[in-house]
């Protein structure tokens, strides 16, 4: 081999060792995330959530991309709740009610009438006030990217609507097991009566309790409605959902990384609460077409009148609260 051969060989044989370092660089940057949803794939939640996977891939040129896990497969919302903390998992959609065991702050948003209606809470929880609880969650190891649309709960019975708070008298109503909604229901004269939610449809059938309360894409895909034929509209409980990231995940992005991250969760959230409505609106028209008698509530003052001692025993439990209590409920 000549010299100027083995020059040009030598030169061809840099370029490829070069190619491939600068290759293996770019693949080791890349990152694979996993994503936590307790919902079924198809759903308003998880359409929302591979969305946001999906224009992060894109944005970032493939430097994150992964999967969302649905149906719960990665484990119970707890148990989520805390690997999303130690960065196991890197990002989740959790509801807020259940979160208050882990991060007090968001326990405000599950007091009964915090919010004055659905849009009012998008407003809220994209303003001040959101931006306050999304600073307890990021004490304790999560970045609140959106905060999702989960409906209004409003009570359905099997027996009569419910029209004002006394009508509730002596009603057995299902509830979560949760002290704040035991006392909302027991505030207005009803029995609350804490069970699982698979076990709904035939207590109300056979008597066991008089009805329950949930939003109407529940209410609807359960068929709970088959037995429970008043749905009135108190939406006395408007509790979001937040698309969390792990801390540990966010803070190990570039800067340009968490922008685009953040510029997703945004337009995921939006994209979400798009479909939540739609979903709603095709729940609420399915049960009336089943017999459903739906009861519109227009002046809800005297439920919310009814509410006094859950808020006096949350602010005697939880003094350290009252300032954010305060933020949301004078938020317009």
């Amino acid at each position: 081999m000549t010299l100027l051969n083995s020059i040009k060989v030598g030169a061809l044989y840099g370029s490829v060792v070069a190619a491939t370092l600068a290759f293996a660089t770019v693949a080791s940057d890349a990152r694979d995330i996993r994503g936590w949803n307790i919902h079924v794939e198809d759903y308003p939640v998880s359409h929302g959530m591979e969305a946001f996977l999906k224009e992060v891939d894109e944005k970032t040129n493939g430097e994150i991309s992964g999967k969302v896990f649905h149906a719960g497969v990665l484990g119970s919302q707890p148990d989520a709740i805390e690997q999303t903390r130690l960065g196991v998992i890197d990002f989740g959609v959790f509801s807020l009610g259940p979160m208050g065991q882990v991060v007090p702050e968001a326990n405000v948003v599950s007091l009964p009438f915090i919010f004055k209606s659905v849009p009012q809470m998008y407003e809220v929880m994209d303003g001040e006030p959101g931006k306050a609880l999304s600073k307890g969650l990021e004490a304790k190891g999560l970045v609140a990217l959106g905060f999702y649309d989960a409906g209004a709960r409003s009570f359905y019975t099997s027996a009569k609507a419910i029209t004002e708070p006394a009508d509730l008298g002596g009603m057995k109503i299902r509830v979560m097991n949760n002290d704040l909604f035991v006392g909302m229901v027991d505030s207005m004269g009803g029995n609350a009566t804490p069970m699982a939610f698979a076990e709904v449809y035939q207590a109300i059938k056979t008597g066991v309790v008089d009805g329950a309360e949930n939003n109407p894409p529940s209410y609807e895909s359960t068929n709970h409605f088959e037995v429970a034929q008043f749905y009135s509209l108190t939406q006395h409980l408007i509790i979001p959902e937040c698309l969390c990231m792990s801390k540990r995940t966010f803070d190990s992005l570039t800067p340009e990384q968490q922008a685009i991250v953040k510029e997703a969760g945004r337009n995921s959230t939006e994209l979400q609460r798009k479909l939540w409505q739609e979903r709603e609106a095709a729940s609420m028209a399915k049960v009336q077409e089943g017999g459903v008698a739906v009861n519109e509530i227009a002046d809800k003052a005297a439920f919310q009148a009814a509410m006094a001692p859950v808020y006096e025993q949350f602010l005697a439990q939880s003094p350290d609260l009252a300032g954010l209590v305060e933020m949301f409920k004078n938020a317009e």
